[in-house]
């Protein structure tokens, strides 16, 4: 039987794994202003709604932090899962 079933494993992988993908997409949003400035963004967008519009830089910046952080939680879903498997192969 897998002990590393999906409903075992839900909140502990999504924490860890948003907390770590977004904190990855946090870097990636200081390389990029690092790198570019604010570029082509003509709004900075701190403020409110416009800090999770896509196109003011702020809003860049936290959906590229999301979306790190759905990713590297479906990459912890897929390894919990074949650790799962591979306990139960060798039980």
């Amino acid at each position: 039987m897998n002990k590393l079933s999906y409903g075992k494993t839900f909140w502990n992988s999504f924490v860890g794994g948003m907390l770590t993908g977004m904190g990855n997409g946090s870097v990636f949003g200081a390389a990029l202003m690092c790198a570019l400035g604010r570029g082509r963004f003509d709004d900075w967008g701190g403020w409110g709604s416009l800090a999770y519009n896509p196109s003011t830089f702020d809003g860049f910046v936290n959906w590229c932090m999301i979306l790190f952080g759905v990713a590297f939680w479906l990459i912890v879903q897929v390894a919990l899962k074949r650790h799962g498997e591979l306990e139960r192969s060798a039980a």
